[in-house]
């Protein structure tokens, strides 16, 4: 009996640490900005990852991107590269790292970091009189990263 609870509480515990989703401070980059581990330990949604790539709340990857998948989303932008393609052309952990922080791949890129909450410049009160004192948070959690990486895999070349 003793070894059964034992095993249970093993199990559960070694589930709940697997779920856990990594704090945007403890992501780690490789040399080429890939995140080879899940933010999350659970997969993506892909069907949820296509809503973020096409919502002006959330990711609007559209706005920079085209995605011929989302042709019902209007007014796709030409600023980055087209994501047909991009399941062929990036590794999930590329892809992982390109959504994450891209800026850890391309330097100069205008992408903005949608997994990180610290080391932004505010303009502060003398700019608008009314800047925020609150921390920022990342533009989309752990699993919204996934989502939309899986989300992106499935973009094949024709």
């Amino acid at each position: 009996m003793q070894l059964r609870l034992l095993t249970l509480v093993c199990v559960t515990t070694g589930v709940a640490a697997f779920a856990a989703e990594t704090d945007p401070k403890d992501v780690t980059y490789d040399d080429y900005g890939a995140i080879e581990v899940s933010l999350t330990g659970v997969t993506g949604d892909a069907a949820n990852g296509a809503l973020i790539v096409g919502d002006k709340s959330k990711g609007n990857c559209v706005a920079c991107h085209a995605v011929s998948n989302l042709a019902d989303i209007p007014f796709h932008g030409e600023v980055g590269p087209m994501l047909d393609g991009a399941g062929d052309r990036w590794t999930e952990a590329e892809l992982r790292g390109l959504v994450a922080n891209a800026k850890m791949t391309f330097e100069g890129t205008v992408m903005p970091a949608f997994y990180k909450d610290d080391g932004y410049i505010r303009p502060g009160d003398a700019y608008t009189g009314k800047a925020p004192t609150a921390p920022l948070t990342s533009i989309l959690t752990a699993q919204e990263i996934e989502d939309v990486v899986v989300f992106l895999a499935t973009l094949k070349e024709e």
